[in-house]
């Protein structure tokens, strides 16, 4: 009545699969970590530890894509968390360093990792200019705000739904909180 054959088979590649998704999830996670631990770092001003915890990544996720193949990798949605969070700090790793948020070379990401990634990139630029502010660097506050408006100049253009609609009005709140801590600290030197 059944092909025991056929099973054996079905069997063998749901291992197989699952096996995939264990390591996945696995290494996933560690680039999630390690980027939020990027993030802090630059927070804390260590620039160069950070460019090369980024490199570390970016070789994780690199080794990830040749093992398991991009259309492989975005089933998983710790993975999609992970390149998320790497954007995000790739990205505010390149506002610090005073570069153009750009498309990141050499690395396959999908336009949801991009937008959600950029979308909260503005959340640690708001932080940033609150912690600048504290420290008179009022420069520095009015670069973030300028970058946050740049950014979200962009992302208004897109047609968002679901998800990424939530990320996008996440970013709008951080606008409308850099424009406050423009506003508090106008004048301020």
């Amino acid at each position: 009545m059944i092909n025991k054959k056929f099973f054996a088979n079905l069997k063998k590649e749901y291992d197989k699969f699952e096996g995939e998704r264990r390591q996945i999830i696995s290494q996933s996670n560690m680039v999630l970590h390690d980027s939020k631990r990027v993030i802090f770092s630059l927070h804390r001003g260590e620039v160069s530890g950070a460019e090369s915890s980024l490199s570390a990544i970016e070789a994780k996720l690199a080794s990830l894509d040749k093992k398991f193949g991009h259309i492989r990798l975005i089933q998983e949605g710790a993975y999609k968390a992970g390149v998320e969070e790497y954007v995000e700090a790739k990205m505010f790793f390149k506002v610090i360093a005073g570069k153009k948020v750009d498309k990141i070379a050499g690395l396959k990401i999908d336009p949801d990792s991009y937008l959600g990634g950029i979308s909260d990139l503005t959340g640690e630029m708001v932080r940033h200019a609150v912690n600048s502010a504290a420290k008179g660097k009022m420069d520095e506050v009015k670069r973030m705000r300028d970058a946050i408006e740049d950014i979200m100049s962009e992302l208004v253009e897109f047609d968002m739904t679901g998800y990424q609609r939530t990320k996008y009005d996440q970013a709008k709140g951080n606008l409308r909180k850099i424009e406050q801590i423009s506003y508090e600290t106008r004048g301020m030197k």
